[in-house]
């Protein structure tokens, strides 16, 4: 392969047809070139997001991706290679951290992104490049659960499902932040860990159900949806005139009507890219306010492994995979 070759093109995992883990393939694909209002971002760190292996299956976004071949993923972190014409934000050799296009594809799962440069935000400086790829995705999704959609303020209660999860545990720091009074559930192993992290009461939902132990929440952020019917319990601990923030899948029909009858309110929302947002969320971490957990780091090479070990559940904050060495 000529120099020019090796310029022009990257690593980067695709999959030809939705199913496992094992559809995931490392190959050699062309290298994205930014165009006006665009950056290249040399890819240091990929977060790995439950969307990305319902997506690799066929559920996700996959009705917005359509049919593969694509290349997964949306959380990642790296250095700003080059700036297409008219990016004044940022320039080469900045160190970045995004969720570009989302929930179009984005191209993580490769050495190479390319997009709009403002949806990249400096990556926060007291973080390894692995650490940073664990924030967006799930950082945000909190962010806009929490601030933007509930509006969470001083002293309100709320309740968070799987609290020790990616998103999970990005929401008991920022609900904690705010001044909220924190709830969570999640086994009783997490329970020393998230009490550090801020959670006021911790509930193990493998021992009691939730809606036996708390009422009168403000905001339920749930981050489980239909294998538990979290959505549903969630509506019968709210205060009158309480919001549920249903994540994953949205709002079930079922739980819309439930929510009309009990005089509450649902929104389902989906997370969208958010510079200015990741720029708070930096200070935060910069400051010593929020704490990034990392599971588990997996090379590239071993993409479906780390597939593998999310779809399992039960995992302490999030994983990722290097990209490249930093």
């Amino acid at each position: 392969m000529s120099h020019d070759d090796m310029t022009s093109t990257m690593r980067a995992v695709t999959q030809q047809a939705f199913g496992g883990a094992g559809v995931l393939e490392l190959q050699t694909v062309p290298r994205p070139v930014p165009l006006p209002t665009e950056v290249q971002v040399r890819v240091h760190a990929a977060g790995v997001n439950p969307v990305d292996w319902k997506t690799r299956e066929g559920s996700g976004m996959a009705g917005v991706l359509g049919a593969p071949p694509f290349i997964l993923g949306w959380d990642v972190a790296g250095v700003v290679e080059q700036v297409g014409f008219g990016v004044t934000v940022l320039k080469p050799g900045d160190e970045v951290y995004g969720m570009p296009w989302f929930p179009r594809a984005a191209g993580g799962y490769a050495e190479y992104v390319t997009a709009p440069s403002r949806q990249f935000a400096r990556k926060p400086s007291r973080l390894s490049f692995e650490e940073a790829a664990a924030v967006p995705l799930a950082a945000l999704t909190a962010w806009q659960a929490l601030v933007d959609t509930a509006g969470v303020r001083h002293g309100h209660r709320v309740l968070i499902t799987a609290a020790a999860g990616g998103v999970g545990h990005f929401a008991v720091q920022l609900a904690k932040h705010l001044g909220a009074h924190v709830i969570g559930t999640a086994s009783a192993r997490n329970h020393d860990w998230l009490a550090k992290l801020g959670a006021d009461e911790l509930i193990d939902y493998t021992q009691v159900r939730f809606e036996e132990q708390v009422g009168e929440i403000d905001v339920a952020v749930d981050l489980v949806g239909a294998p538990d019917a979290t959505g549903l319990r969630s509506l019968r601990v709210l205060r009158q005139d309480g919001l549920l923030v249903a994540v994953p899948g949205g709002a079930s029909p079922q739980v819309q009507a439930a929510a009309g009858e009990l005089g509450v309110r649902v929104t389902p929302m989906l997370v969208e890219p958010d510079a200015a947002a990741l720029g708070r969320i930096a200070q935060l971490i910069d400051g010593g306010e929020v704490h990034v957990e990392v599971a588990e780091v997996f090379p590239l090479e071993r993409v479906a492994d780390a597939h593998t070990r999310g779809e399992r559940g039960h995992t302490r904050g999030k994983i990722v995979l290097s990209v490249v060495a930093a």
